[in-house]
């Protein structure tokens, strides 16, 4: 069945970075757009970052741009978002997400706290 199983959360401090990884199986990664979601704590969940799937398209929340950049290697199944210049209201759950024409499949998430 289809598995997303997301890493490199954890707490850092303003101005830091963070790598996350979603490592992807059970389906043909290959041929999916990816994406990242984020929940902050009181409000619905929001797009941060989309990935076609042959890399030649990305789009980003208007809060991220400049600062995240989303990548993937279809030869390891695995997508990342590079988070730089991190900011207190960065601080939410994050979720790998592959869309399909039929459903919508997601991760179990990880925490991302950014505060001094």
């Amino acid at each position: 069945q289809v598995q997303l199983v997301e890493s490199g959360g954890g707490l850092v401090q303003p101005g830091g970075s963070l790598r996350l990884s979603c490592v992807a199986s059970g389906f043909t990664f290959s041929i999916y757009t990816m994406s990242w979601y984020r929940q902050a704590p009181g409000k619905e969940r929001e797009l941060v970052a989309r990935i076609t799937p042959t890399a030649g398209s990305t789009n980003y929340a208007d809060s991220v741009k400049g600062r995240f950049t989303i990548s993937r290697d279809n030869a390891k199944n695995t997508v990342v978002l590079q988070m730089n210049s991190l900011k207190p209201e960065d601080t939410a759950v994050y979720y790998c997400n592959a869309y399909f024409p039929s459903s919508s499949h997601w991760g179990q998430g990880t925490q991302v706290t950014v505060s001094s």
